[in-house]
Order: C-alpha cells, then structure tokens, then sequence
C-alpha cells in the first residue's frame, strides 16, 4: 500500500474536518482546497512544508498575489484560509506556533514592486541570446548589453535611456545625465561594470550601427534610428530568457532600488537616483531595510533566536 505524503494528509484531514464539523458546503471546501495548494507550492519552491512556515512565509506568499495582481478581496480570503488551517493545526497540536498571528490585512499594505535576485540580474544583464555572430550582430549585442548595464546601475525608466544624448554622458566622471519626468535633470552614477561596456559600446558597436550617419542619440538602432520603448521592452524581456522569471525595464529600476537599500543604502540617496519627486514614493522600499535589519538580529544577537531554535 503506497504511503500518502504527510502534506496531503494534513490538508486532506482539515478538509474533512471542514466538512464534517463545520458543515461547510462543497464549493467552499473546495475553494479552501484550491487556496491551501497554491500556497503549499508557494512553500515547496522554498523546500518547507506548510507546518515549517514561518510568518515571513505567509506574508511573502500574500505579497507575491498582490504583485501579480490578485486583488485586495482574494488576497484576503486566501489568509483566512490559512488562518483556519492554521488554527486546525494549532488546537490538534500538529504546530505550536501560527505564523498567521499578528499579520495585516492585505488593504493596509504597500505592494513593493517586482525585482529581481541579484543572480537573475547578472543572467539578464548578459543579454538576449543571438543566432547569427555577423558583425552588424555583434554590434546589437553590444549595444543591448550596454543598455542593460546602465538599466541596472541607474534605475533608469525606458523614456528615460532611449531620449540619452552623447553629451549626457560623462564617463570620464563615472556619471550621466538623466532626464526625468517633468523635465527634470538629475545626476546618476555608474558602477566601474557599466562604464567599461558603455566605453565598449561606443568605440565597436555604436560605429557598426550608426553606418556613417549621426546621431545625437546615445543608444541607436540601425542607421543610426532612434529606439522605440516597444523594442526596449522586447529586449529585456528577451535578455531574461535564460532566466527563471521574464524581466522588464521596470523590474530593473526596482532591483536596483531594491539592492541598495538591502545593502544599506539610506532612502535619500535611492530617492536622488531614482528621480522620485516625493521621499513616501521610495519608502515603499523600507521595509527591506526593516526585513533585512530583522534578519542580521536574529542572526547575530545572542538572544536573536527564539528558545529551543
């Protein structure tokens, strides 16, 4: 007789406590079924098993909804589902601690946008695969790649690149020039990674591109052409093939937001670069400081972790 998974038979046995005790009506349970398997998937690309989760847990998977665009009110049933299951597990003494105590409804949050690991980063920022390897090829790729550095190391919005001009560009000083929206102007640095391919691109690829013509455009296409916000998307999107999650322009801005201020970086300085006219639009990101200033305490701190851990 084959043995059934212990996932399974935990949900399967609040199932029927649900339909049993609480009299619930099959599309109801059904409903908690659907919910209580998207969240065990959620847990199992974390390798946990739902009695392993931690509030985090819950917290990240009700967040992960939010940013795909479930609304408020779905988001909101899936938690109590949690929460009665929890509270299931609870009161059988399956658990000792509910991860789903003290959480927030969905409606007093702030959804963080999209963004990247820094290893799917350094994926995306190799650029999109290429079957030819002719000159004029080589030259896209030099170019896409160099958009793409700048992307990241910038935070740059796709109005934002494509409207670059040569004289924007102050390597020499490790800057460039930005023009945001409003028609405002601010000073973005660039990491020593981006200014050597930018100097790549300018002296092998730009040339090959251009074919003789001029431009005072930083990034052009064939002929020297301008580039079209359509085919910035392709690109990027096409750049994140080889990765795990399809990227877009603006997963690049939020990653290097959100990698600064992982790293420590204050919400000034992100604010400066990012071109936010208001410092409440960058504090969307803090509570990455918070998450992650929680996790080198508990990491650190002699009395961080909790007893028995």
């Amino acid at each position: 007789m084959q043995s059934v998974d212990p996932k399974l038979r935990l949900l399967n046995s609040f199932l029927d406590y649900l339909k049993i005790e609480k009299g619930l009506a099959p599309l109801s349970v059904a409903a908690y079924e659907s919910d209580l398997q998207q969240y065990s998937e959620f847990l199992l690309k974390r390798k946990r098993a739902p009695r392993e989760a931690r509030r985090q847990d819950v917290r990240d998977f009700l967040n992960a909804l939010l940013s795909n665009g479930v609304d408020g009110r779905s988001v909101a049933r899936k938690l109590s589902a949690l929460r009665h299951f929890y509270r299931y597990l609870l009161l059988d003494r399956y658990i000792t601690v509910d991860p789903t105590l003290n959480i927030d409804t969905p409606r007093q949050w702030k959804v963080l946008p999209k963004s990247l690991a820094v290893d799917e980063v350094e994926s995306v920022l190799q650029g999109p695969p290429r079957a030819k390897d002719d000159r004029m090829t080589q030259a896209l790729a030099g170019r896409d790649r160099a958009m793409l550095e700048v992307f990241y190391a910038g935070a740059l919005r796709v109005s934002e690149i494509i409207s670059l001009k040569l004289e924007d560009l102050k390597l020499d000083l490790g800057y460039v020039l930005v023009r945001g929206k409003g028609d405002k102007e601010r000073i973005v640095p660039m990491g020593r990674a981006a200014q050597e391919i930018v100097q790549q691109y300018l002296e092998h690829a730009r040339p090959v591109l251009a074919g003789g013509k001029s431009s005072p455009v930083l990034f052009i296409a064939r002929g020297a052409r301008g580039i079209s916000r359509q085919r910035v998307w392709q690109m990027v999107n096409a750049a994140s093939a080889q990765s795990v999650r399809h990227a877009s322009p603006h997963m690049l801005r939020h990653s290097c937001a959100t990698h600064m201020v992982e790293n420590g970086a204050d919400l000034r300085t992100v604010q400066t670069i990012l071109g936010h006219a208001d410092i409440s639009t960058t504090q969307v990101y803090t509570h990455l400081a918070l998450d992650r200033l929680s996790r080198v305490y508990q990491k650190h701190h002699p009395r961080g972790k909790r007893a028995g851990k």
